[in-house]
């Protein structure tokens, strides 16, 4: 198998006037894309960029973002995409930790980048799309390239992007996801999502997220068209849906929830979907079953997977989407483990494989994983095991059919008095309740219990913090179930959806000698 970027150039040769990507009202045929990506290898060549070097780039989703991409690879460097919701200090941290030489930027962030310009300590060049006062054009310094192809051609063991890891617990780790990776990630898309050449797929997921990015690669691969979402709005998703009739999309259940709730969304014709994709964080069954209700010619799939395994790695099939038929309880489920993927579960504290059924750490042996975390041998080392066994850090279990199901984040769960309480369990729980429009649930200090669950919940209802307790006695062992409620008017997620759990507990903790956290 040749190279992400050889495969780009064969697709330009044998469809050269095929479209490849729309973004906006700008369409761009293979034969074209293929030309830019030269051009913008040359200029990272003129930059001074190597084999082996990092290329930043901070931006909403785009065109530029996805030439830069495939560009940096043709000269055996290695993107890095930063998240564009981090604070300026969070993109020069990932800027430097990456020792990026070229930092390409988005027109939005200028004051991000007139923020930390001299606070980078490897970039030695710098610049904008649609140009600035302070800073070369990106156009003009792409256009001034010779458009002559490049002779590198890659090792598929070589890095292809450089991901950071959200950051939730800790500083960002740099994933480091070669071309086999995605090669074996993208083998997926032709097995079970039925992809044609005249499939029409949406990224609408932030490139800087694993499934944008994943997203934008199989394009190339899969030789089809591919709408360039620039952001994820529903009412912008709905709309680029019914003008260019898409047929695939991967969406995360935040998005899924606010679609239901927007009137243009429901005025919008999105007949032309055929599979949507959906994963990232948990949904709640009344979610999916207005998703389905609002989509109801569109088969649906989850998937589960992680940066550190180039995306999905389970994939719950659409038949198992019935919400009324004798497996409903399989929509609680992650779905099974992809062809190309062992997957185990680990008791935390002796590593020991345990009994079906019964709850451990996720780990799973597949050519999707990571070859490592940049410049951190120790953690790659604790996550990575020598025969390519990776420790996912969530916790679950398999049932008798080798369906996966999903209880935690290790790093989450609750010790209270000796007992190990998973949180999202209560969550569920928490989300059955009509009144309860969404809740996250975090471990607080106890003098008698070390730490006990606390509930917090946006509710729609007067209903009391005794109420909610009942509720979940009703559900759960007493020790599961909160020792306290408090209501919020919302919970903070980062931009997958998932619950920003350490910026909740923060502050019980702060004025104590140990956080059992």
């Amino acid at each position: 198998m040749p190279g992400l970027t050889e495969l780009l150039r064969e697709r330009a040769s044998a469809h050269p006037d095929r479209i490849a990507y729309i973004a906006g009202d700008t369409e761009i045929s293979y034969g074209e894309f293929d030309r830019r990506v030269d051009q913008v290898a040359s200029a990272l060549a003129a930059a001074g960029v190597e084999r082996g070097d990092r290329v930043a780039v901070l931006d909403k989703n785009s065109l530029e973002y996805a030439e830069q991409l495939f560009g940096a690879a043709r000269v055996g460097a290695v993107q890095v995409p930063v998240n564009y919701r981090l604070a300026p200090d969070e993109v020069a941290y990932i800027v430097n930790n990456a020792e990026a030489t070229v930092f390409v930027v988005g027109p939005e962030f200028v004051p991000v980048l007139d923020a930390i310009a001299d606070k980078l300590e490897h970039t030695t060049h710098t610049v904008v799309i649609g140009g600035s006062d302070r800073y070369e054009d990106y156009a003009a310094w792409i256009e001034g390239a010779p458009t002559a192809p490049q002779k590198y051609e890659a090792d598929t063991a070589d890095v292809f992007v450089q991901l950071y890891s959200s950051g939730t617990t800790g500083r960002p780790k740099g994933v480091m996801l070669t071309h086999d990776n995605f090669f074996a990630a993208l083998t997926v898309t032709n097995d079970v999502w039925d992809i044609e050449e005249s499939s029409v797929l949406m990224v609408a997921m932030p490139m800087y997220h694993v499934a944008g990015n994943v997203l934008t690669v199989s394009s190339v691969y899969n030789g089809l068209t591919s709408v360039i979402a620039r952001e994820p709005d529903p009412t912008l998703i709905a709309k680029g849906i019914e003008r260019h009739r898409v047929t695939h999309i991967f969406l995360v259940p935040v998005l899924l929830q606010f679609m239901q709730l927007i009137p243009e969304v429901g005025e919008a014709d999105m007949s032309s979907l055929e599979l949507l994709l959906y994963g990232a964080s948990p949904i709640s069954e009344d979610v999916l079953r207005g998703a389905m209700r609002m989509l109801p010619n569109t088969q649906f799939m989850q998937v589960y997977g992680l940066t550190e395994v180039t995306g999905a790695i389970t994939m719950l099939p659409a038949e198992d989407h019935d919400p009324d038929g004798p497996n409903t309880h399989r929509l609680r489920s992650a779905g099974l483990p992809n062809a190309n993927t062992k997957i185990k579960i680990l008791d935390p504290a002796t590593q020991e494989e345990v009994p079906v059924g019964q709850v451990g750490e996720i780990v799973c042996q597949t050519p999707q994983n990571m070859k490592g975390y940049w410049g951190l041998p120790d953690a790659t080392e604790a996550a990575l095991s020598a025969d390519n066994w990776f420790r996912t850090g969530d916790v679950g279990y398999l049932d008798e059919d080798g369906y996966v199901y999903m209880h935690d984040r290790v790093k989450d769960m609750i010790i209270s008095g000796g007992e190990n309480i998973y949180p999202a369990e209560i969550e569920n729980a928490l989300m059955s309740h009509p009144d309860i429009t969404d809740c996250a649930v975090i471990g607080v200090p106890s003098e008698k219990w070390g730490e006990t669950p606390k509930a917090l919940v946006v509710v729609s209802s007067d209903i009391s913090e005794q109420d909610i307790i009942d509720y979940c006695r009703e559900r759960l062992a007493h020790f599961k179930c909160p020792s306290s409620v408090e209501r919020r008017d919302e919970i903070p997620r980062n931009p997958t959806g998932k619950i920003l759990k350490r910026e909740l507990r923060d502050p019980y903790w702060e004025d104590k000698d140990r956080a059992v956290h």
